[in-house]
């Protein structure tokens, strides 16, 4: 499905994404917000981020470190064959080297992506909250260290385990919440 939504930045600025049909993508300018957050958190404009799209739908925020960070790599991962093949048209003529396209549920492959990448993005369908609250939990268990972005519906309750994470940006925009989050 064609949208609106497009890359904010980098290499591939302005290209057009298309959708799954029931997909709900992070909207541009929340993820040019979330991408500004990252910038100074990152502090390092150079350093080599290994990405983990986990709930990926469109693959927007995963193409968004393609396309700002040109040493990156990004491991796409979501259950729904019509979002894979929504995120095989976006990726098309990206460097195959820098990507991994995966049709699998992301909490079954935590124990095999956590040690391999730095960043990642959870952003689990709205209707389904726990996912992503019990996701980054077991991220934590497998040991990953690293950056997570985690949006939920901006009414719902939640504060992350502080054993386990440090907040380190808590932001509102429109129905979406983003926490940036960092492992302690």
């Amino acid at each position: 499905m064609d949208s609106k939504l497009q890359i904010i930045s980098g290499e591939f600025r302005g290209r057009k994404l298309k959708l799954s049909g029931d997909a709900r993508p992070t909207q541009n300018l929340a993820r040019g917000a979330i991408f500004n957050s990252l910038a100074g958190i990152l502090l390092e404009p150079y350093i080599k981020i290994n990405a983990w799209d986990a709930f990926a739908g469109s693959g927007a925020l995963g193409i968004e470190v393609l396309s700002r960070y040109r040493d990156s790599t990004v491991i796409f991962t979501d259950v729904s064959a019509v979002s894979v093949r929504a995120i095989t048209e976006n990726v098309h003529d990206i460097d195959w080297a820098r990507y991994k396209i995966e049709k699998s549920d992301a909490a079954s492959r935590i124990w095999k992506h956590a040690h391999k990448v730095n960043l990642v993005f959870v952003d689990p369908p709205y209707s389904q909250p726990d996912l992503g609250v019990d996701f980054i939990n077991k991220l934590a268990d497998a040991g990953f260290h690293g950056i997570v972005v985690q949006e939920i519906e901006s009414n719902v309750e939640y504060t992350p385990d502080a054993t386990k994470w440090e907040i380190l940006r808590d932001k509102k925009y429109g129905r979406a919440r983003f926490l940036i989050l960092r492992r302690i």
